[in-house]
């Protein structure tokens, strides 16, 4: 049975001043809050960190799917964990036994997720599926909010697609990157069912209204609508 589609708004791409409102006024329509966790060495980019995601858990009831684009993630994922979110993903690249830190973050409560950016292959980490609940695909660079989709990016979802499919794992495909309504079909064709939204969804005049446009397009092209 094929999952429905999670829509993941970005709050990269909200108001910072306003943060709390940002996030509630996604509540009902967005399946979770996509939080992007940038600390100026993994990737070039600085955002924000534990203590506003501990402050913003307080404030919402929408699952926090928290991307963790950071080095030495061992030391820091579990604490997101403790703080409440659903999903906690981290970096291949940043990590030398994804296995093990998906089973602390597991342990810690949470969903554990591994992220592979633009220039990573994945066949490396095919095997590893079975030990993760969502692999997440970069089509863009991580680092950068606003960036163009990148479709050539979209052969790495249909090899985890084939993968997860062959061994009737129960793993979340989430794409990251460049997620509108002129891209989202070819993503949810392509084998992902969770989309992370940036400008899409904040950028728009009713984000409510933008998400359920985007779950619509994507359901669609799953064959669920």
């Amino acid at each position: 049975m094929t999952a429905s589609p999670i829509i993941a708004p970005s709050i990269l791409a909200s108001d910072f001043s306003r943060l709390a409102e940002e996030v509630r006024a996604i509540e009902g329509a967005a399946d979770w809050a996509h939080v992007d966790v940038m600390d100026n060495h993994f990737v070039p980019n600085l955002t924000i960190g534990l203590p506003v995601v501990q402050s913003l858990r307080k404030a919402t009831s929408i699952p926090f799917d928290v991307h963790l684009m950071i080095t030495d993630p061992q030391r820091w994922a579990p604490a997101y964990a403790e703080a409440g979110a659903y999903n906690v993903t981290f970096h291949a690249e940043a990590c030398d036994d994804p296995v093990a830190l998906a089973k602390t973050l597991r342990s810690a409560g949470a969903k554990a997720g591994l992220a592979i950016d633009r220039d990573t292959p994945v066949e490396p980490y095919l095997e590893l599926l079975p030990y993760f609940d969502t692999l997440l695909i970069m089509t863009i660079k991580a680092g950068f909010g606003g960036q163009a989709f990148m479709p050539e990016m979209l052969g790495k979802v249909r090899d985890v697609r084939r993968r997860a499919d062959v061994n009737e794992l129960e793993l979340r495909i989430e794409v990251d990157g460049g997620i509108a309504a002129d891209t989202i079909e070819q993503a949810a064709e392509a084998g992902a069912d969770a989309f992370v939204a940036g400008t899409a969804v904040y950028g728009a005049a009713d984000p409510a209204e933008a998400i359920r446009k985007l779950r619509g397009l994507a359901a669609a092209r799953m064959g669920l609508a």
